[in-house]
């Protein structure tokens, strides 16, 4: 019997190749946080401590995404987290998860709005915001509305971008390290610079693994995209397998010849805003090499991450929504799809939340923008909590209802080492958030408010629906592992 999926009417429609499931799990994962962050927590702690927490916090999202591919290639589904939560935990934890990655993602939304119009201020400096901004969301709303296909398609050249820029990038610096290109060697003079290669003691690597975990969400994507591939069960665990070595050559390779390459002293390394691309550790390199035209590459190269972080957000975000209103856990209108299997009322509903909080960053200084995007900020560490809890409680279930575990289309290696593990380390990087906040005596309490508003208001809709409800947590024995996915 085959494992493809057969659209019905009412149903999402099955698009998405195995080259698409690829690109989403790798494309998520490639962007600013890599092109300008990486600068900055090499400054922060130093080649070897960033080395260091990068390499940490990619084991970890590799445990996370083995933990999300056999929930995914056993139960593919666009409500994904949501479902998983709902089946495995607590309808509750669904709810509260559901709601809080829509949220995230639509506000991310505006967040690459508003960069994207910073970016191409770069060439036309003395053009409108507002034109570009409507014309950006034009873009990202027609790719999601034509077919999932589109979005694939979108996504697959936006990540072949990025890979051929990082691939270029590994070699010339490869080459200039051994002294081939660009002057004389430079082999591992900058690791021991000053107090390198570790710099900042504890509190520089943990400030730096808040930094790389926020670089490398995005690749969840790919359980949401696993409800449309057109043969999850194979797709879904070969986009799997190629994480683990794509984030070691794109992200730890990248951050060593970094490292190498530039000095943490360098004080351009600390400008790693989205305004900063001039000194973007990889515009640096470029530049070091001889290649005048760096900074408009790269330029270009970031506006095409900033977009595919736009339109991968608009295709994820409607897709929980959506989901949500099947299981009635948001208004029914919203559930809908039109002929071509799009959810055209929560595409739109998520247009328009994510279109209002940019017009909200044009008032008042941005303030009410800033407090939004600060509340999205700690979501995606809360969506991989609850990932690792799934995937926890899913095998125990399976086990416990008598399941054979070789009949699993595909099985997380180390567990339950696995998700303990990305649930401990992700917990410690939530709570090290604080650490900034607190100075000597005193303590930055607004700093505190904004970092940690997202998680009272996570509180607030799991234990709401709790109590409304009256939801409680599912008995191992009692988990929904036979019951068919609402797509």
């Amino acid at each position: 019997m085959s494992n493809k999926k057969v659209a019905s009417v009412n149903s999402l429609k099955p698009g998405l190749k195995a080259r698409h499931m690829t690109m989403i799990a790798l494309g998520g994962s490639i962007g600013t946080g890599l092109f300008l962050a990486s600068g900055g927590a090499i400054a922060t702690a130093g080649p070897g401590g960033a080395l260091l927490a990068y390499t940490a916090v990619g084991i970890m999202v590799y445990f996370l995404m083995t933990s999300l591919g056999e929930l995914a290639t056993y139960m593919p589904d666009s409500g994904s987290f949501e479902t998983y939560a709902s089946r495995f935990v607590d309808p509750s934890l669904g709810f509260a998860m559901g709601w809080n990655f829509w949220y995230n993602w639509a506000i991310t939304i505006a967040a690459e709005l508003s960069a994207a119009t910073l970016i191409i201020k770069y060439w036309f400096p003395e053009s409108s915001s507002l034109m570009w901004s409507v014309l950006f969301l034009a873009i990202i709303l027609g790719i999601n509305v034509l077919s999932v296909k589109g979005y694939g398609e979108s996504e697959y050249w936006f990540a072949m971008i990025k890979i051929a820029v990082v691939v270029v990038f590994l070699v010339i610096g490869v080459l200039m390290i051994f002294g081939i290109l660009g002057g004389k060697a430079v082999g591992f003079s900058n690791f021991t610079t000053g107090d390198a290669p570790f710099h900042g003691g504890f509190l520089g690597v943990l400030g730096v693994f808040m930094a790389a975990g926020f670089s490398f969400q995005g690749t969840e994507m790919v359980g949401v995209a696993a409800g449309e591939s057109d043969n999850p069960r194979e797709h879904v665990p070969r986009a799997i397998r190629q994480v683990f070595w794509r984030i070691l050559i794109f992200y730890i390779l990248a951050i060593l010849v970094i490292g190498l390459l530039i000095p943490y002293t360098n004080p351009d390394l600390l400008k790693d805003g989205i305004e900063s691309i001039g000194v973007s550790p990889f515009t640096l390199v470029f530049e070091k090499a001889g290649l005048a035209f760096a900074a408009s590459v790269m330029n270009a190269v970031i506006l095409s991450s900033v977009l595919s972080a736009g339109n991968s957000g608009m295709y994820a975000s409607s897709r929980v929504l959506y989901s949500l209103a099947k299981r009635g856990k948001a208004p029914k209108f919203l559930g809908k799809l039109n002929r071509n299997g799009i959810p055209m009322n929560a595409l739109l509903m998520t247009t328009l939340v994510g279109m209002t909080a940019f017009f909200a960053s044009l008032f008042g200084d941005g303030v009410v923008y800033t407090w939004l995007l600060n509340a999205s900020g700690m979501c995606g560490f809360i969506t991989w909590l609850g990932i690792a809890i799934s995937h926890y409680r899913f095998r125990r279930a399976y086990l416990a209802q008598g399941r054979d575990l070789n009949d699993l289309p595909y099985r997380a290696r180390w567990f339950p080492f696995g998700p303990i593990f990305a649930f401990a380390l992700c917990l410690v990087v939530i709570l090290g958030q604080s650490m900034s906040s607190f100075n000597g005596d005193s303590i930055d309490w607004y700093g505190l408010v904004v970092t940690y508003i997202s998680v009272p208001l996570f509180l607030i809709l799991w234990l709401g629906y709790k109590w409304s409800k009256g939801s409680k947590l599912i008995p191992l024995k009692d988990c929904e592992l036979d019951a068919p996915s609402e797509r």
